[in-house]
């Protein structure tokens, strides 16, 4: 089977760019491209983003070839995540920091603090799942259960929570907490939006330091004990070392010894952040 899938957008040669899957070979803007690299990546990201900034026409028998594929594989929560979808305007201009660190790391607290004094605006991942769970809309039932069932929520579903908010935002600068959470977050994040970090903030912390920390925080979260602390480690080193290795190869982290107190962990992000708002002054 063939299946051609076209954005409707203009490439700097003026073609239209184009991506075909027939007899197993996939090319893309009519050149061969590396399938492990390529061929996952659009079938199972750049056909969930249908519901995000670029509009994507489906040229060519679609529901015979790849929406069995995408429904055993994202299931109904990307379908309702669909709905309402908000796009960001072509001519918004976004400066984007990931924030990346283990759990109890002090992400959140520095985020605060970032956000008091140059005027970003904090958007955390999980927070954003939360509230829509807290809604009660379809797509809140949707990620509850997923979660409840030890799932892993869909790179689309929240990436679409965070073009909404990043839309309904009057600012143009933005810290992205705890996400992306593992490198097909960070394909899907970039390709879906088109978005870059300016850079990554990564906070260092031992493992024995954030677990201390943890245990001793009561923030009636039920996801604060022992056993579970340790499982949210080992998805940490499993899942999100391996982005941040793959900025730090493009020179992208920053990196934070996150071990001291708060007051001096800042004083290093400062250091961070006041260097690119002069470059932004300038």
């Amino acid at each position: 089977k063939r299946v051609t899938i076209q954005r409707n957008v203009w490439s700097a040669k003026g073609k239209r760019e184009e991506f075909t899957v027939q007899n197993g070979s996939p090319k893309f803007g009519w050149r061969p491209i590396n399938i492990s690299q390529r061929a996952s990546r659009a079938l199972h990201i750049t056909i969930p983003s249908l519901f995000v900034p670029q509009q994507i026409t489906i040229l060519l028998p679609f529901d015979n070839f790849v929406r069995p594929r995408y429904q055993k594989s994202m299931g109904t929560v990307v379908e309702s995540a669909n709905q309402g979808a908000v796009s960001l305007p072509t001519n918004k201009k976004v400066t984007v920091v990931f924030v990346l660190g283990g759990p109890g790391s002090g992400k959140g607290t520095q985020c605060t603090n970032i956000v008091e004094h140059f005027g970003y605006t904090h958007l955390s991942a999980g927070d954003l799942l939360r509230a829509e769970i807290k809604s009660g809309s379809e797509n809140g039932t949707m990620i509850s259960n997923m979660i409840k069932e030890g799932k892993i929520v869909p790179s689309e579903v929240t990436i679409k929570l965070l073009q909404r908010a990043i839309q309904e935002n009057g600012n143009d600068k933005f810290l992205i907490d705890g996400f992306p959470r593992n490198e097909e977050n960070r394909a899907a994040f970039e390709l879906v939006t088109g978005i870059e970090p300016e850079f990554v903030l990564f906070f260092d912390c031992p493992e024995a330091e954030m677990e201390k920390r943890l245990l001793g925080r009561n923030q009636g979260r039920e996801d604060d004990n022992i056993e579970t602390i340790r499982k949210r480690f080992n998805v940490y080193m499993e899942s999100s070392l391996p982005v941040i290795e793959y900025y730090n190869s493009k020179g992208k982290v920053r990196k934070i010894d996150a071990v001291k107190p708060v007051g001096e962990v800042f004083e290093a992000v400062k250091a961070v952040f006041a260097p690119a708002n002069e470059k932004v002054a300038a």
